[in-house]
């Protein structure tokens, strides 16, 4: 009997340890994947001898092995935070549908969607996005006229894992109306990330009585993290000004510090991973994310107490990556059945792709320093030559990949330019021509990529009138003279803070149905091997005085 009674209280104490533990919730996620889910080369490791990264085949084999971990205090869940498709032959010429095939195929829980998303027209987004077999989340894009969310979208959704009811609201950066092509966002307005959010979380907590909550937002921590927070906030958290005056929209940190509520905030847009999550010390909100193009997982778990339901911790798989895992081929075999499907649509998607249009006499870097990169310079020389134009710019960002020395293929001029930029003109006057330069160097800004002039400006001087020298084609600038400048489409429409441009008679534009990536093939076929220079065409110099002409 008494045998028996012992048995009992240890079994008894066993079930009370038991129940004692944390649950153990694997939160997976993508961001900024641009249609990398194909395998690809890690460049950005070593330019000579890149390691071979899986694509979504790895991730694939990745993701079934943490869903092979679930048991009864412990589950999965996987997101993608947004610009999941724009950007590589397999994700752009299938307008994302081979993308979100990939996604269903390996079954994410929920996404939202980035500024990216909107490089496609409203109704081939819709098309792509309706392939959905999961939600898609965002709380802060609704319709302008009616206020209604559009019928692909829903502000959150709630998931049950292990017995805890978990609450995700979506979130879409308001950059993107000063990221995207106007009529591709005509009729649709990105309300204040910070006031949806407040709203839809508050919602989820006291309406649909959610134990824990997290945010896909698409949006990214700043660069220097613990200096930005010292520049907004004191040591209590306050604020250090009473009125927010950034032109830009709310980023992550910002969003954890002011939006209470928020358990963990996946985050993305900003291209740069996070190995573990920055936890605000006022809110306790974690905010994680990670790297781009399909290079790699995030992967973090999240312990939670059973008996309250709440985040208790959380750890990170790895000692070095921390929950950024990179997605080596080696190291993560890919996944068979993900493969075939992936690579079905690969070769539709890149016929073509590996014709050889000339070749790069040397490493052709995006790496921008004082305004100039060897393949940004490239580029605009090409646009300007294309067009027989004066002068020629593009936005520092608008470059995306380096091009390799050695033959050069339309795949690598995919890489560098994926997206349909089209080549426009257009003439006007010398000062206006000045105007645009001294634009982009106004405030903080660090000027433009630019070809067919000489530049040196000076950032003690004010904005407006830092320009102290400007030569085009080699001679004087003429504050009266008619010139003759190439840019693209998506700058045209004021994009990257050229409002300006919108300004410009439409008998004075001229579209030249070129897209851009055409005019930097050209440019290859003609001037191979390229060996574009760092020149003197821009400088910044802040003893510089004005010339005679700038004077004048």
């Amino acid at each position: 009997m008494k045998k028996n009674i012992v048995l009992t209280l240890l079994s008894l104490v066993l079930i009370s340890l038991l129940a004692a533990e944390d649950f153990r919730l694997d939160i997976l996620w993508s961001n900024d994947v641009h249609g990398g889910i194909d395998r690809a080369k890690a460049t950005f490791m070593n330019p000579e001898f890149p390691p071979q990264l899986g694509g979504g085949a790895s991730a694939a084999t990745l993701i079934k092995h943490v869903r092979s971990l679930k048991g009864p205090n412990r589950d999965t869940l996987l997101f993608d935070i947004g610009d999941f498709f724009q950007g590589r032959p397999v994700g752009t010429v299938t307008n994302g549908r081979a993308v979100m095939d990939y996604m269903n195929a390996i079954g994410y829980d929920a996404m939202t969607i980035g500024n990216h998303e909107f490089d496609i027209s409203p109704a081939d987004l819709i098309e792509t996005l309706r392939m959905a077999q999961f939600p898609i989340v965002s709380s802060n894009v609704v319709y302008t006229d009616t206020g209604e969310f559009p019928d692909y979208l829903r502000p959150y959704t709630i998931i049950e894992r292990l017995g805890v009811k978990i609450g995700i609201v979506g979130m879409t950066t308001t950059d993107t109306e000063k990221m995207s092509f106007p009529e591709n966002i005509r009729g649709i307005d990105f309300l204040s990330e910070k006031e949806e959010l407040t709203k839809w979380v508050n919602h989820v907590r006291r309406v649909e009585r959610v134990d824990i909550v997290i945010v896909l937002g698409h949006a990214g921590l700043p660069y220097d993290v613990e200096e930005t927070y010292l520049t907004r906030y004191d040591n209590q958290g306050n604020p250090l000004f009473a009125e927010r005056t950034a032109v830009w929209g709310y980023d992550a940190q910002e969003i954890a510090r002011e939006v209470p509520g928020i358990d963990i905030f996946l985050g993305g847009h900003m291209h740069r991973g996070v190995p573990k999550p920055w936890i605000d010390p006022v809110t306790h909100t974690m905010v994680i994310q990670g790297y781009a193009y399909g290079s790699n997982l995030g992967w973090i778990t999240l312990k939670i107490d059973p008996m309250t339901k709440t985040v208790s911790g959380y750890e990170s798989p790895a000692i070095r990556e921390g929950s950024m895992i990179t997605l080596f081929e080696d190291q993560f075999i890919p996944d068979e059945e993900i493969s075939e499907i992936i690579e079905a649509q690969v070769a539709i998607a890149e016929r073509g792709m590996d014709e050889i249009v000339g070749s790069a006499g040397l490493y052709l870097s995006r790496t921008n320093v004082d305004a100039q990169s060897l393949m940004g310079n490239t580029v605009v020389d090409a646009m300007r030559a294309d067009v027989n134009a004066d002068f020629a710019f593009l936005n520092l960002g608008g470059i995306r990949a380096d091009i390799a020395a050695g033959p050069v293929t339309y795949r690598s001029v995919f890489d560098v330019m994926p997206f349909d930029n089209m080549v426009v003109s257009f003439r006007c006057t010398g000062e206006f021509l000045r105007r645009i330069i001294e634009t982009r160097v106004a405030g903080g800004r660090h000027g433009l990529v630019v070809s067919g002039v000489n530049v040196v400006y000076s950032k003690k001087l004010p904005d407006m009138e830092r320009v102290t020298t400007l030569r085009i084609g080699g001679q004087p600038w003429d504050p009266n003279r008619i010139y003759t400048v190439a840019t693209t489409d998506f700058l045209m429409q004021g994009n990257a803070g050229l409002t300006l441009l919108t300004s410009v008679p439409a008998e004075d534009i001229t579209y030249h149905q070129i897209n851009l990536r055409d005019s930097i093939v050209r440019y290859f076929r003609n001037n191979s091997p390229v060996r574009t220079r760092i020149d003197d065409r821009w400088e910044r110099n802040d003893n510089a005085r004005p010339s005679p002409e700038m004077i004048r």
